[in-house]
């Protein structure tokens, strides 16, 4: 087997793990010099490989690398960008397969969800298409946890980790003021069409913490009258109430309580703005007083307060993609394969890009309760495992002691592409 570069990058939204993955990728293909020889980072994701913008990871030190597994966010840069299929722009195609040429690049890491896998199917059938062989290896990443076949996805422990925690400290301060101020948190929670963040909001409350927790997920249709009623009733019986509600909670005629009419590059359309809408309609209805927050990057950056189990996953992710890549595979995801729940154990497998491309795995009925606004035991045996231990980043005069790279470019080889 010839000695052929890797191409690695980040797709879409960060989390606090995506580059525990990116440190993965990098120190296997190392331990694989006979194989593998330099690893090309894109800047921003997959238009550094159509602009020719590289970062030589060889160029970083072998120190920068290994912190790259406790710093949050993508190290490299990010994008979301979805490359449109090979009939409807073959010029892009052909511009990576110029860039890959040119640099001897034989293998493609793209670490991301739902649309980057997609992405990566594509980019794994130029060898049968175009006559080039790249074996494209999609590294699963998104805090929305919705990607199929693996049970779970990098980033979405520490997000559920850090709702969970934040909701049970946003409660304790409500119940202490909610005998003469506020009786309302409203907390809003990424997650799109999936309620999996959500969910994790509802483990604020467990045998030793009574906590009145109401949760809105995007798999049930919001009844107006019934959640008034709940969280009217929470409040009479603990004295104040504390609602998580996932930004894609939907009326029953499809449209989004925080939809903003507008649309992101992938024809999602752009959320934000649930947690007002939730905290007016109950002042409105009840007269409670009340506070409201959005996680927003919040959720997602928070390394410090990262899920044990998820960083050793995002790096075990980014190790066996390498792996599969030197085993000769393509257009494959490696994947979390659960074993045990209690004690937790796992493995890696792995899943075809065919069947995760464009796929969501949305919260099995079974896991919402009854009334639609909690989670059932089979939920919590489920996320419990997932914010298990903790993996503090070292920290310097207090703060964080983060990673930044010097992220070296190569030397271009090819005219200027413009991107369309």
């Amino acid at each position: 087997m010839s000695v052929k570069n890797a191409f690695y990058a980040q797709s879409g939204g960060v989390t606090s793990v995506i580059n525990a993955s990116a440190c993965g990728v990098i120190q296997t293909a190392k331990k694989h010099g006979d194989k593998i020889g330099t690893v090309y980072a894109g800047k921003n994701g997959i238009i550094g490989a159509l602009t020719e913008n590289l970062i030589d990871t060889s160029k970083e030190s072998d120190e920068d690398i290994a912190g790259l597994l406790h710093t949050p966010s993508g190290a490299f840069g990010s994008c979301r960008y979805k490359m449109k299929s090979l009939e409807e722009n073959k010029v892009e195609y052909d511009r990576l397969i110029e860039v890959f040429k040119a640099h001897n690049i034989g293998y493609f890491f793209y670490n991301g969800g739902g649309d980057s896998a997609d992405t990566c199917l594509k980019v794994s059938q130029l060898s049968e298409k175009m006559g080039y062989p790249i074996q494209a290896i999609h590294v699963p990443k998104t805090v929305d946890n919705d990607l199929p076949v693996t049970d779970n996805c990098p980033g979405f422990g520490s997000v559920a980790k850090y709702i969970a925690v934040s909701t049970r400290e946003a409660s304790f301060d409500v119940a202490s003021m909610a005998e003469t101020s506020t009786k309302i948190f409203v907390l809003e929670v990424m997650g799109r069409h999936a309620g999996w963040i959500a969910a994790a909001g509802a483990l604020a409350a467990d045998e030793d913490n009574d906590i009145p927790v109401v949760v809105l997920f995007p798999e049930i249709k919001f009844d107006k009258e019934k959640f008034l009623a709940l969280v009217d009733s929470k409040v009479k019986s603990h004295g104040y109430c504390s609602i998580v509600v996932s930004e894609g909670t939907a009326w029953p005629d499809g449209r989004f309580l925080a939809e903003q009419g507008t649309r992101d590059d992938f024809g999602h359309a752009q959320l934000g703005g649930a947690a007002p809408v939730v905290a007016n309609m109950i002042k409105e209805a009840l007269g409670y007083k009340f506070h409201w927050a959005v996680a927003d990057y919040l959720q997602r950056a928070a390394r410090h307060l990262a899920s044990k189990s998820d960083v050793e996953q995002a790096y075990a992710l980014g190790e066996a993609a390498v792996e599969m890549a030197v085993a000769g595979k393509n257009s494959v995801m490696p994947a979390i394969i659960r074993t045990s729940n209690n004690p937790y154990k796992w493995e890696i497998g792995s899943g075809n890009l065919a069947d995760i491309a464009n796929v969501e795995k949305m919260m099995p009925m079974e896991y919402i309760s009854e009334d639609g606004f909690g989670i059932t035991d089979a939920c919590r045996e489920y996320l419990l495992p997932l914010i298990e231990g903790e993996s503090y980043p070292p920290y310097k005069n207090g703060m964080p002691d983060y990673v930044t790279l010097k992220k070296e470019l190569v030397s271009k080889k090819l005219p200027e592409f413009t991107m369309k």
